[in-house]
């Protein structure tokens, strides 16, 4: 008896501070995003799909011993993940973006607030940084204050997000 497509379908899970890139088939999947950050590029020509999952907005103020994991920090993992990209043959020029996540976790009242969202700063620095490197945002899901999970379909570059608060979307 034949394998049904889903169940054939290589399943890589990338927890925090992570990055991995998958070409067709293949589901690129992160659990229990709450403040963090997926940043799903998509090359539909070549048919690859690189995913991380960012903790924190910039490697500006880390140790050096810290990065040495990229996908830690916004500004890093932009950079990383198009980078690898284009050595497995993606064109920079047709690569889209779609991010997920950056939920305000930590509810405050008062002046610090803006200082512990941690998520919209995560968002900030991810959309600055695509810009910076020219690559289209198509789609997100982000801020609230609810955690996410998502799974990101490298044959047709769709990503599922799953949410306590809402049925699964897709985008």
């Amino acid at each position: 008896m034949a394998e049904s497509t889903r169940e054939s379908t290589k399943i890589i899970k990338v927890g925090m501070a992570e990055y991995k890139i998958s070409s067709n088939p293949g589901r690129l999947c992160c659990y229990g995003l709450g403040s963090c950050v997926a940043i799903a590029l998509y090359d539909r020509e070549a048919k690859i799909g690189g995913l991380a999952h960012v903790m924190l907005p910039t490697s500006k103020y880390a140790r050096k011993t810290m990065r040495h994991k990229p996908a830690k920090f916004a500004d890093l993992a932009v950079v990383t993940l198009i980078d690898k990209m284009e050595k497995r043959g993606v064109k920079r020029n047709r690569v889209v973006a779609k991010i997920f996540g950056g939920a305000n976790m930590f509810s405050t009242n008062g002046p610090g607030e803006s200082i512990l969202d941690i998520g919209k700063r995560n968002v900030a620095a991810v959309k600055e940084k695509l810009k910076e490197e020219r690559i289209r945002l198509v789609a997100e899901d982000t801020g609230g204050s609810y955690g996410r999970s998502i799974e990101f379909h490298i044959d047709t570059g769709k990503v599922i997000v799953r949410t306590k608060v809402n049925k699964n979307r897709e985008f």
